[in-house]
């Protein structure tokens, strides 16, 4: 359980408001300090619950039990601060959740909730969720995409019974997401249609809008191609707010640390180097480019594809000759003063290093990855 104090008006990057202090409660917590943080607290988050006892009466204990104790203890000190509590989809008691003594428990916290409410008048947010995953969830335990990422990242071996099987996910980000709106008044309210939230402005419960369905397969799908972008370089495709986005956060936090850090493939000859950074579905190709003291690398042209050169480090003339027109441009650029150079279709371009000392560093980025078959590129000086 957290309780907060003294919500006020603020700034930071992100909210309008700030919090002084915070109060936590747990399982090896003192009776006395939950006394002492329901009389002063101005909203609570009751996150408590079991869910694997070794006995079912303690699911009662700690989902039904603890809420009656926090209650009782803000009625005493009359505080009526608005009370969120984490209920479970398991509570509705329908289908294969009909038969769960923790959905009954969870139930049974629900309504305790809601009568509270009607006898103080103080605000309730009962939220049911679905299935969570995020960074250090533990594996092996309650949640299948945790024990996914880590066998997966760790090269163990998983079980999957049925590759159809769906998953309703919540990302711990929403969810923390949603309970800062909490604070600000704006949670999103809704009824039950079954095991479906539905909208509604004056709805009983309330819901984070943005869980996901999910199948195993595309989940394992997606954990096998993260795995494999090491050696492929290639970056799945992951839309702004995707499950894939934050299935990758996820599995990320899992890896083990002899896998954190990775060798990339350089290709090294006399004039320095040249190594594919990464390889995307859609957005091309990221590679960085050392030339020695002296050298000009490049000397072609592409038809369709086009690129940009980023010096980092060092100075380089960059030069590019319309081979229809033999019109030729120039730039001077350097890592003291970075800027981006197109590489235009139809003009055959070089890279020169300007030092006669030093190695030229350069990031380079093409709208499209090497094709060894359709490579588009066609050697040509720039300089005839």
């Amino acid at each position: 359980m957290f309780a907060l104090k003294n919500i006020q008006e603020g700034k930071d990057r992100t909210r309008s408001f700030s919090v002084s202090e915070i109060y936590e409660y747990d399982i090896d917590s003192s009776i006395n300090e939950l006394n002492s943080y329901t009389a002063k607290c101005d909203i609570v988050f009751n996150l408590a619950g079991v869910n694997r006892p070794k006995n079912n009466e303690d699911f009662y204990k700690g989902n039904f039990g603890f809420a009656t104790d926090l209650l009782n203890l803000l009625k005493k000190h009359n505080n009526t601060c608005p009370v969120m509590i984490s209920s479970s989809i398991l509570a509705t008691l329908i289908g294969r959740y009909a038969e769960s003594d923790y959905g009954k428990s969870k139930l049974a916290g629900e309504e305790l909730m809601f009568d509270y409410s009607k006898e103080t008048g103080a605000k309730v947010l009962v939220y049911s969720f679905p299935n969570l995953f995020g960074k250090w969830c533990r594996p092996n335990y309650n949640s299948a995409v945790a024990t996914f990422c880590n066998n997966i990242a760790n090269d163990l071996p998983i079980q999957v019974n049925d590759r159809s099987t769906q998953l309703e996910l919540l990302y711990i980000g929403d969810l923390v997401e949603e309970l800062m709106l909490c604070l600000e008044g704006k949670e999103h309210h809704c009824e039950f249609d079954g095991v479906n939230a539905v909208a509604k402005d004056d709805g009983k419960y309330v819901y984070v809008p943005c869980t996901r369905h999910v199948t195993l397969g595309e989940i394992v799908d997606l954990l096998e191609s993260f795995k494999e972008q090491p050696s492929t370089l290639l970056m799945p495709t992951i839309p702004n707010n995707s499950f894939a986005k934050k299935l990758y956060s996820t599995y990320l936090s899992y890896l083990p640390k002899e896998k954190i850090c990775f060798p990339l493939k350089m290709n090294v000859d006399n004039r320095g180097s040249f190594t594919e950074l990464l390889n995307t579905v859609d957005c091309g190709q990221f590679s960085v480019n050392v030339s020695k003291p002296g050298i000009t690398k490049g000397e072609h042209w592409h038809h369709s594809k086009w690129e940009f050169f980023i010096v980092v480090s060092d100075k380089a003339l960059i030069q590019e000759r319309n081979i229809f027109s033999g019109e030729v441009i120039e730039f001077e650029v350097s890592g003291e003063n970075i800027q981006a150079v197109h590489m235009l279709p139809g003009y055959t371009h070089n890279i020169i290093n300007l030092s006669d000392t030093n190695d030229l560093v350069t990031v380079m980025w093409a709208n499209e990855s090497f094709k060894s078959n359709h490579p588009d590129t066609f050697f040509l000086k720039v300089q005839e």
